[in-house]
C-alpha cells in the first residue's frame, strides 16, 4: 500500500483540529497502527501544525500550512510544510530540563522532544522558500512492540 493525502490549512488555530482528525484517520485505515501508535501520530502531528501555525503568525505568513501523508505498507511519514520565516533546529537552546524546578515558568519548549521521543524518525529543516520542514516517520509497531510480541508466553 503508498497513497499520499495532502491536507492546506490556513495558519490559524481552528485548523488543528482537522489536521490531527485527518491524519489519524488516514493511520486507522491500516489495521496494523494499534491506538498508540495513532496516538503517539496524533500527538506529532499536532505540536508540528501547531509549531508551523505560530511560525506563520509571527511572521505575518498569508500562506497556508501543508500537511502531507503518506501511507507505507509498515509507516505513516508526515511532512508539515509552513512559510513562516524559516528555523534552525540547532539555534535553539536546550532550554531547562524537564526535570528542573524553573521550567514550568515558561511556555513551550516540549515540542521537539516529543515529537523526537514519539516518532520514529523526524526531521527539520530549513526550505529554500523561508520556511521549515518537519518530516515525521511513525511505524506502525516499534522495535519494543516487536521484541514483546517474541516472547514466549
Amino acid at each position: 500500500m503508498s497513497e499520499t493525502i495532502e491536507l492546506e490549512i490556513p495558519a490559524r488555530a481552528e485548523y488543528l483540529s482537522l489536521a490531527r482528525l485527518v491524519v489519524t484517520a488516514a493511520a486507522r485505515i491500516d489495521p496494523m497502527f494499534g491506538d498508540e501508535r495513532i496516538e503517539d501520530l496524533r500527538l506529532v502531528v499536532s505540536e508540528a501544525t501547531t509549531n508551523a501555525i505560530e511560525a506563520h503568525v509571527r511572521h505575518t505568513s498569508a500562506d497556508n500550512v501543508i500537511i502531507r501523508c503518506n501511507l507505507r505498507d509498515d509507516r505513516i511519514e508526515v511532512l508539515v510544510r509552513d512559510r513562516g520565516g524559516g528555523f534552525d533546529p540547532l539555534a535553539v537552546g536546550r532550554g531547562d530540563e524537564a526535570g528542573d524546578a524553573g521550567r514550568f515558568e515558561h511556555e513551550g519548549g516540549f515540542g521537539l522532544p516529543l515529537m523526537q521521543s514519539l516518532a520514529d524518525e523526524s526531521e527539520i529543516q530549513a526550505t529554500n522558500e523561508g520556511g521549515t520542514d518537519v518530516r515525521l516517520v511513525v511505524k506502525a509497531r516499534t522495535t519494543k512492540d516487536t521484541a514483546d510480541n517474541r516472547r514466549p508466553s
